[in-house]
């Protein structure tokens, strides 16, 4: 009876509210030919739904979304293949989308024979990152009179990625960064021959005609000759997502300035031949610009109160650490320090909080200075500043804190 009433339109309450009254009235009045006439208007709406019960689309929909992995302020093509076997007048169809890629397409399909098949496309677009369902389609079904609409759904959602939008930043000269494939890193040196760079110390079972003595006299400790093998550029991009070093809400937060900057940053440094690692507040999250992208599409602030730099070590020795911050905090003096002495070079984007908070002022250069102090080169970045200024300014010199 609830799904009934549910399904009537205004018109057919109408209907049913005037049957009741006409009835009521001819009981109290005792005039039986009203009585009839409230049982027909009565009985129309429960008519109609029996019909729109028996004519239940028998339409099957295939989805397909391209691409459905699309950065922030890409267009993305949804196709839904709608196929039926029964004659129609009409079908009303509406798609089920995220407010945030658009309003819902709405499409009437006209003229269906037997067998019909009609192909609906439609775009989508959305300036925020994260993970959205596409779908069902919804088929509204009225009867002739229409005093009953009855909703069906159809066909499998599909899901679209959005991730961060990647802005272009210009190439910067960086110190460090160079791994070999090895399971440690080999040491290099100032001065001396291009010998010197393929050592590394001595280990129980290393064979001795391996030893360089040159290079063990130079130290003071044995140092064997390293087999040649694979070099590569590793760099790790670092997101701070605690909730307590940002400010502001939504899109206009500091929370989505320092993805966005982390998004860029590891896009431009894959496109420069490093190898990527994307880490947050959690540790190291994944390998690789596209992993990163996904990963950052779906991310949001936690509640951790330090950084998790257990990451350090193998991962960051000797090569390049890029992070995104909001807020410098006292405690993780330690953890910065720490990426600091085991980085090759450690760049800092540091995003002046004060500036996404109405009540708060503007910290400018001093939102760095804790970054810059512990020798990482740090610039601080506002809202209304270019991330391709500030990364170039990062390239400048290594105590520069740079101008928001």
């Amino acid at each position: 009876m609830r799904a009934l009433w549910s399904s009537l339109t205004l018109r057919g309450r109408a209907f049913v509210a005037a049957g009741a009254t006409a009835i009521g009235c001819a009981i109290v009045f005792g005039q039986p030919a009203l009585v009839r006439v409230g049982v027909l208007v009565l009985v129309l709406p429960i008519v109609a739904a029996i019909v729109v019960a028996v004519r239940r689309p028998d339409a099957q929909v295939q989805r397909s979304v391209r691409p459905a992995l699309l950065r922030a302020g890409e267009t993305a093509h949804v196709e839904l293949a709608a196929t039926g076997t029964r004659r129609r007048a009409a079908l009303l169809v509406e798609d089920n989308v995220p407010y945030a890629l658009g309003s819902r397409p709405r499409f009437v399909l006209a003229d269906l024979e037997r067998g019909w098949e009609r192909t609906l496309t439609y775009p989508v677009r959305s300036e925020l990152r994260g993970q959205y369902d596409l779908g069902p389609l919804v088929v509204r079904t009225v009867d002739p009179f229409g005093m009953v609409e009855r909703r069906s759904s159809l066909g499998d959602p599909a899901t679209v990625v959005v991730t961060p939008r990647v802005l272009p930043l210009p190439g910067v000269p960086l110190s460090g960064g160079w791994h070999g494939a090895g399971d440690h890193r080999p040491q290099s040196f100032a001065t001396g021959s291009a010998e010197d760079v393929t050592v590394r110390e001595y280990r129980r079972g290393d064979d001795l005609r391996r030893v360089h003595w040159r290079s063990s006299a130079r130290l003071g400790e044995l140092m064997v000759r390293r087999e040649e093998q694979p070099w590569e550029a590793h760099a790790i991009v670092l997101l701070d997502h605690r909730s307590k070093v940002h400010q502001g809400r939504g899109p206009a937060s500091s929370f989505e300035a320092a993805v966005v900057t982390a998004a860029s940053a590891i896009v431009h440094l894959e496109q420069h031949g490093y190898s990527v690692q994307f880490a947050t507040a959690d540790g190291i999250e994944c390998d690789g610009a596209d992993a990163a992208l996904r990963r950052m599409a779906v991310l949001r602030m936690t509640e951790r109160g330090s950084l998790d730099v257990g990451w350090c070590g193998d991962h960051a020795r000797g090569g390049v650490v890029v992070g995104a911050f909001g807020r410098t905090l006292d405690t993780d003096q330690a953890a910065l320090r720490r990426i600091r002495h085991d980085a090759g070079a450690a760049l800092g984007v540091v995003l002046d909080v004060a500036q996404w908070s109405a009540s708060a002022g503007r910290l400018g250069d001093a939102a760095a200075a804790p970054l810059a102090t512990l020798g990482w080169r740090a610039t601080a970045v506002g809202p209304r500043d270019r991330l391709d200024l500030a990364w170039q300014d990062l390239g400048r010199s290594p105590s520069r804190t740079g101008a928001s």
